[in-house]
Protein backbone atom coordinates (compact mmCIF):
# COMPACT_ATOMS: atom_id res chain seq x y z
CA UNK A 1 0.00 0.00 0.00
CA UNK A 2 1.05 3.64 -0.59
CA UNK A 3 2.65 5.59 1.89
CA UNK A 4 0.30 8.09 3.48
CA UNK A 5 1.27 11.64 2.47
CA UNK A 6 -0.12 14.88 3.99
CA UNK A 7 -2.62 15.94 1.76
CA UNK A 8 -1.16 18.15 -1.04
CA UNK A 9 2.33 18.90 0.53
CA UNK A 10 4.66 16.31 -0.44
CA UNK A 11 2.77 14.08 -3.89
CA UNK A 12 5.31 14.94 -6.11
CA UNK A 13 8.35 14.19 -4.36
CA UNK A 14 6.97 11.81 -1.81
CA UNK A 15 6.53 9.00 -4.26
CA UNK A 16 9.16 6.96 -5.94
CA UNK A 17 8.90 6.29 -9.90
CA UNK A 18 7.98 2.67 -10.71
CA UNK A 19 6.09 2.28 -7.64
CA UNK A 20 2.74 1.36 -6.78
CA UNK A 21 1.10 4.28 -5.41
CA UNK A 22 -2.00 2.14 -4.06
CA UNK A 23 -4.94 0.27 -4.63
CA UNK A 24 -8.21 1.04 -4.30
CA UNK A 25 -11.22 -0.60 -2.53
CA UNK A 26 -13.46 -3.01 -3.99
CA UNK A 27 -16.87 -1.72 -5.67
CA UNK A 28 -20.12 -3.33 -6.84
CA UNK A 29 -21.16 -2.13 -10.32
CA UNK A 30 -24.94 -2.26 -9.59
CA UNK A 31 -27.67 -1.73 -12.49
CA UNK A 32 -28.74 1.75 -10.70
CA UNK A 33 -25.59 3.44 -10.86
CA UNK A 34 -24.91 1.98 -14.79
CA UNK A 35 -28.48 3.53 -15.59
CA UNK A 36 -27.77 6.71 -13.85
CA UNK A 37 -24.72 7.49 -16.06
CA UNK A 38 -27.20 6.23 -19.27
CA UNK A 39 -29.34 8.68 -17.93
CA UNK A 40 -26.92 11.64 -17.26
CA UNK A 41 -24.63 11.29 -20.34
CA UNK A 42 -28.01 10.71 -22.67
CA UNK A 43 -26.55 7.51 -23.70
CA UNK A 44 -28.94 4.97 -23.19
CA UNK A 45 -28.65 1.92 -24.76
CA UNK A 46 -29.82 -1.97 -24.55
CA UNK A 47 -26.79 -3.37 -23.92
CA UNK A 48 -26.33 -1.49 -20.50
CA UNK A 49 -30.08 -0.90 -19.24
CA UNK A 50 -31.49 -3.14 -20.41
CA UNK A 51 -31.63 -6.98 -18.66
CA UNK A 52 -34.78 -8.52 -21.02
CA UNK A 53 -32.71 -7.51 -24.20
CA UNK A 54 -29.53 -8.34 -23.16
CA UNK A 55 -31.08 -12.09 -21.74
CA UNK A 56 -32.09 -12.42 -25.49
CA UNK A 57 -29.17 -10.60 -27.67
CA UNK A 58 -26.59 -9.99 -25.39
CA UNK A 59 -23.31 -12.59 -25.32
CA UNK A 60 -22.82 -11.60 -22.05
CA UNK A 61 -27.05 -11.93 -21.18
CA UNK A 62 -26.83 -9.18 -18.64
CA UNK A 63 -25.96 -5.59 -19.02
CA UNK A 64 -22.76 -4.42 -19.00
CA UNK A 65 -21.33 -1.22 -17.36
CA UNK A 66 -20.38 1.65 -19.90
CA UNK A 67 -16.66 1.74 -20.19
CA UNK A 68 -16.98 5.42 -19.89
CA UNK A 69 -18.24 5.03 -16.31
CA UNK A 70 -15.57 2.82 -15.57
CA UNK A 71 -13.14 5.17 -16.48
CA UNK A 72 -15.10 7.84 -14.67
CA UNK A 73 -14.83 5.71 -11.61
CA UNK A 74 -10.81 6.44 -11.35
CA UNK A 75 -10.65 9.69 -9.87
CA UNK A 76 -12.78 8.33 -6.58
CA UNK A 77 -10.61 4.98 -6.86
CA UNK A 78 -7.14 7.23 -6.58
CA UNK A 79 -8.49 9.16 -3.78
CA UNK A 80 -8.79 5.52 -1.93
CA UNK A 81 -5.57 4.35 -3.16
CA UNK A 82 -3.52 7.48 -1.96
CA UNK A 83 -5.34 8.12 1.09
CA UNK A 84 -7.00 11.65 -0.36
CA UNK A 85 -3.20 12.71 -1.17
CA UNK A 86 -4.44 13.37 -4.72
CA UNK A 87 -7.23 15.55 -3.59
CA UNK A 88 -7.44 19.40 -3.58
CA UNK A 89 -7.81 20.65 -0.32
CA UNK A 90 -8.99 24.34 1.23
CA UNK A 91 -6.16 24.62 3.85
CA UNK A 92 -3.88 24.66 0.74
CA UNK A 93 -3.79 26.67 -2.52
CA UNK A 94 -2.18 23.56 -4.50
CA UNK A 95 -4.59 21.33 -6.30
CA UNK A 96 -4.28 18.16 -9.12
CA UNK A 97 -5.46 18.93 -12.49
CA UNK A 98 -6.62 16.26 -14.98
CA UNK A 99 -4.45 16.73 -17.89
CA UNK A 100 -5.89 13.62 -19.92
CA UNK A 101 -4.68 9.71 -21.27
CA UNK A 102 -2.07 8.97 -23.31
CA UNK A 103 -3.69 5.56 -23.45
CA UNK A 104 -6.68 3.86 -22.72
CA UNK A 105 -7.83 0.36 -23.38
CA UNK A 106 -11.62 -1.27 -22.79
CA UNK A 107 -10.10 -4.99 -21.99
CA UNK A 108 -12.91 -6.49 -20.32
CA UNK A 109 -16.87 -6.36 -20.16
CA UNK A 110 -17.63 -5.27 -16.37
CA UNK A 111 -20.73 -7.11 -15.75
CA UNK A 112 -23.44 -5.40 -13.96
CA UNK A 113 -23.12 -7.12 -10.26
CA UNK A 114 -19.25 -7.26 -10.23
CA UNK A 115 -16.93 -6.00 -8.17
CA UNK A 116 -13.86 -4.02 -9.23
CA UNK A 117 -10.84 -1.84 -8.07
CA UNK A 118 -7.92 0.16 -9.21
CA UNK A 119 -4.40 -0.09 -8.75
CA UNK A 120 -2.04 2.79 -9.43
CA UNK A 121 1.76 3.06 -10.21
CA UNK A 122 3.94 6.06 -11.11
CA UNK A 123 5.31 5.83 -14.35
CA UNK A 124 6.93 9.97 -14.82
CA UNK A 125 6.98 13.23 -13.07
CA UNK A 126 8.31 15.31 -14.93
CA UNK A 127 8.76 18.92 -13.25
CA UNK A 128 7.23 21.85 -14.92
CA UNK A 129 7.06 25.62 -14.07
CA UNK A 130 3.54 25.21 -12.65
CA UNK A 131 4.11 22.28 -10.85
CA UNK A 132 4.67 18.61 -11.58
CA UNK A 133 2.93 16.52 -14.39
CA UNK A 134 2.15 12.50 -13.09
CA UNK A 135 2.84 9.67 -15.51
CA UNK A 136 0.08 6.82 -13.75
CA UNK A 137 -0.42 3.39 -14.80
CA UNK A 138 -3.99 2.31 -14.07
CA UNK A 139 -5.44 -1.16 -13.85
CA UNK A 140 -8.73 -1.82 -13.42
CA UNK A 141 -9.16 -5.61 -12.33
CA UNK A 142 -12.72 -7.18 -12.38
CA UNK A 143 -12.53 -9.90 -9.45
CA UNK A 144 -12.61 -13.47 -9.96
CA UNK A 145 -10.91 -12.68 -13.61
CA UNK A 146 -7.73 -12.64 -15.60
CA UNK A 147 -8.00 -9.73 -17.84
CA UNK A 148 -8.88 -6.03 -16.49
CA UNK A 149 -11.67 -4.48 -16.94
CA UNK A 150 -9.70 -1.02 -18.09
CA UNK A 151 -5.57 -0.23 -18.11
CA UNK A 152 -4.74 3.18 -18.86
CA UNK A 153 -1.49 5.73 -18.64
CA UNK A 154 -2.96 8.78 -16.71
CA UNK A 155 -1.72 12.35 -16.77
CA UNK A 156 -2.39 14.77 -13.52
CA UNK A 157 -0.86 18.16 -13.27
CA UNK A 158 -0.31 18.69 -9.69
CA UNK A 159 0.09 22.64 -9.42
CA UNK A 160 1.80 23.91 -6.97
CA UNK A 161 0.49 26.42 -4.22
CA UNK A 162 3.39 28.92 -5.99
CA UNK A 163 1.87 28.92 -9.84
CA UNK A 164 0.54 32.16 -10.75
CA UNK A 165 -2.89 31.98 -12.51
CA UNK A 166 -1.94 32.59 -15.99
CA UNK A 167 0.31 29.62 -15.52
CA UNK A 168 -1.50 27.23 -13.83
CA UNK A 169 -4.24 28.22 -16.71
CA UNK A 170 -0.83 27.43 -19.14
CA UNK A 171 -1.02 24.07 -18.03
CA UNK A 172 -4.38 23.27 -19.04
CA UNK A 173 -3.62 24.30 -22.75
CA UNK A 174 -0.13 23.53 -22.88
CA UNK A 175 1.17 20.10 -23.77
Amino acid sequence: MARVLQPNTDVASGWTVGNQLGASAWMLVNQRQIDAFGEITEDLEPLHNDPSWCAENSPYRQPIAYGFLTLSLLTKFMHEATADAMRGHTETSSYPLNYGFDRIRFVAPVLVGSRIRAHFVLKGRTKRPEGNLLRVEVTVEIEGQDRPALIAEWLTMWVTEAAPAETAENACTSQ
